[in-house]
């Protein structure tokens, strides 16, 4: 998997102020223990070039970038120190090229269509958009989407739990980058367990796991018709869509004219981004059947099976 891949399937990247590099490594066992294994460290301090060395040694599995990244110096003691992406709050051709030199992601802020078509110039399809509230938000980032449709953004600034299911939903958002689960606060006082809990928020709300609708399995055609109208009576709805396999009650109920997947029938759980969320499940032991995907035209998956039954039931994740 390439660096921008993975940034994309892990969906949020904590922005890290570390003061105290005796800090850095607890804070990112709290990030990973919460679901997200990467961090954005910033050089705003001193601590931060020997808090990324610290934390790549510790957790080589971690995803480690530095932030604020101003001059061809402070990247190169970033990549020395063991990171994997360089972010900038705003466009230096000079720190850019430096990076597709020496063979490390660069992310430049770019606000505004001169900025784009300067790192579209270089050749890259990755930009950072901040600071993204007070620059236009998300609205902004629709209206730059129409000329450089092959572009992505990372928006930073302003994201937090209000406003992060509804930037992260937009496809052309690799990634939102925020502070709001690592405030300065929380890593002073050492409350590791409140940003592992808000971390693992930030993880759900970003999937945005829900029931989409059940599926129950009928013997034939007749039985699914009788299913579907004592649902159907039961709801106070009505058929919404019929088919060759199955009659949908409602929207809630498909019942299957066939014994289809699962000895019961199937429970579809619909979510913001499916790739996100077989990246994240799979983290918690949830093992998923590959044969069963299904992906979009732009490569992107949009349905899958997970591996195993659940209480007779097959359960699949759609977008």
């Amino acid at each position: 998997m390439n660096i921008t891949e993975e940034i994309y399937k892990i969906g949020i990247v904590p922005v890290i102020k570390i003061n105290d590099v005796e800090k850095a490594v607890p804070l990112a066992k709290a990030l990973i223990d919460g679901g997200l294994p990467i961090a954005e460290i910033t050089f705003r301090t001193e601590a931060a070039e020997e808090a990324i060395k610290r934390v790549s040694k510790a957790y080589p599995e971690m995803l480690v970038g530095a932030g604020t990244v101003l001059t061809i110096e402070q990247a190169q003691r970033a990549k020395n120190a063991g990171a994997k992406f360089i972010v900038s709050p705003g466009f230096n051709p000079k720190v850019v090229q430096w990076c597709l030199d020496n063979d490390i992601v660069p992310t430049p802020g770019c606000t505004t269509p001169t900025e784009i078509e300067q790192a579209l110039e270089l050749g890259l399809n990755l930009v950072k958009f901040f600071p993204a509230e007070q620059s236009g938000g998300l609205d902004k980032i629709k209206a730059l989407c129409a000329p450089y449709g092959n572009l992505k953004f990372i928006p930073t600034g302003g994201i937090n739990l209000d406003n992060l299911k509804e930037y992260i939903s937009f496809k052309k958002i690799l990634a939102c980058g925020g502070s709001f689960m690592v405030k300065e606060d929380y890593i002073n006082n050492e409350e590791w367990d409140k940003i592992t809990e808000l971390t693992r928020k930030s993880v759900d709300a970003m999937l945005d796991l829900k029931i989409a609708h059940i599926g129950i399995n009928s013997n034939d055609e007749s039985a699914a018709k009788a299913t579907s109208d004592v649902f159907n009576t039961i709801m106070g709805t009505e058929i919404t869509k019929e088919s060759d396999k199955s009659i949908f009650a409602g929207t809630l109920f498909e019942v299957m004219k066939f014994n289809g997947v699962g000895d019961n029938g199937h429970i579809a759980i619909k979510t913001s981004n499916v790739d996100r969320a077989v990246y994240h499940l799979s983290k918690r032991g949830i093992e998923f059947d590959p044969f069963t995907a299904m992906y979009n035209d732009d490569g992107s998956m949009k349905f899958i099976y997970i591996k195993d039954q659940i209480g007779g039931f097959g359960v699949h994740l759609v977008s």
